[in-house]
């Protein structure tokens, strides 16, 4: 798409554009796509005909038609969504007929729409000679998966001291072989601002498991129980 034609509204013939002078009118052209766009969403592959190329129907879910600025050039582009990869011979035979709607079919259509600016009116086209394809293969990004939550680990109050601090100590380094550093720092800035011994074992059951863990998980269902 390298040159446009243009009817300023001054003169009686058109002054051909570059793609870098229509870098300008981007927003205008991509505007003019969406909306011839809109009645069928501008998927070519519904006029691929599956006697042409039944393996290129059946792979190709859609080929839409929209303009991207490419090294400082505003170029016609295709965006092609596959549902399974194509063989060199499929891929040729896509592109011709991709050629055939540029030059014929969408395009044709396209190139007779005006385009109203600030500065007049302007006819864009998609097709020329010589007409190639560059290929990007871009592959859809994988959603992000889910870490699997790790288990609270185990830590017996029995038989230990009643040196908050030792038993505060224990249960940070349970944590961080746990792979949970993060809940270990926060366990502990809540038991140096909690000032009691009985609430900072308390805390220190929410982050391991411990006697008290089960006491306060037998002490919440009798409450709801309690509420129902």
């Amino acid at each position: 798409m390298d040159e446009y034609g243009w009817n300023n509204g001054v003169a009686d013939y058109p002054m051909l554009f570059s793609g870098v002078d229509m870098v300008y009118y981007e927003d205008r052209i991509r505007d003019a796509i969406d909306q011839r766009n809109s009645a069928d969403g501008g998927n070519l592959m519904l006029y691929f005909d599956e006697r042409r190329n039944h393996e290129v129907k059946a792979k190709v879910l859609s080929a839409i038609p929209s303009v991207e600025i490419r090294n400082g050039e505003l170029t016609g582009c295709t965006t092609v969504r596959l549902e399974a990869p194509l063989t060199e011979t499929e891929m040729e035979d896509l592109q011709d007929y991709l050629k055939g709607q540029f030059s014929d079919g969408w395009g044709e259509g396209f190139e007779q729409q005006e385009i109203r600016t600030g500065d007049g009116v302007l006819y864009v086209h998609f097709w020329e000679e010589p007409f190639e394809f560059e290929v990007e293969a871009v592959h859809p990004a994988e959603p992000p998966q889910e870490q699997p939550v790790s288990r609270r680990p185990k830590m017996a109050l029995a038989g230990m001291d009643k040196n908050i601090f030792c038993i505060l100590s224990k249960a940070s380094d349970l944590l961080k072989r746990n792979g949970q550093a993060e809940q270990a720092g926060q366990m502990r800035r809540r038991v140096f601002q909690s000032g009691d011994y009985c609430r900072a074992l308390g805390i220190i059951s929410e982050y391991v498991e411990t006697e008290l863990s089960e006491k306060n998980l037998t002490k919440q269902k009798k409450r709801s129980d309690r509420e129902r």
